[in-house]
């Protein structure tokens, strides 16, 4: 069973990091500045899932408590530039 649960994390790394390259396309290439912000809110989501796929995988639970500081900021990070964009979008009209 430990076997199995090792290189399902692996193969879920590896999903993440080719996840982590489209997302960094999607902010290189945006068009627009909320693909951006979106391609942002991925790369923050996929490092969650990374530090808590290596929790998983080393058997550390303390990574666990790292990994849902991350995801808070994640989202207080997301919240934060949608409320910009928000507000960007209102001088405009």
């Amino acid at each position: 069973m430990a076997a199995f649960l090792a290189f399902s994390a692996q193969a879920a790394l590896l999903a993440v990091a080719v996840a982590v390259f489209m997302a960094f396309y999607r902010i290189a290439r945006g068009p627009s500045l909320p693909d951006r912000v979106m391609g942002l809110d991925m790369i923050g989501l996929m490092s969650v899932s990374v530090v808590a796929l290596v929790a998983i995988a080393t058997g550390q639970e303390v990574l666990l408590d790292a990994a849902l500081a991350m995801a808070l900021v994640s989202f207080l990070g997301t919240v934060a530039f949608s409320r910009f964009i928000e507000r960007r979008g209102r001088r405009k009209e």
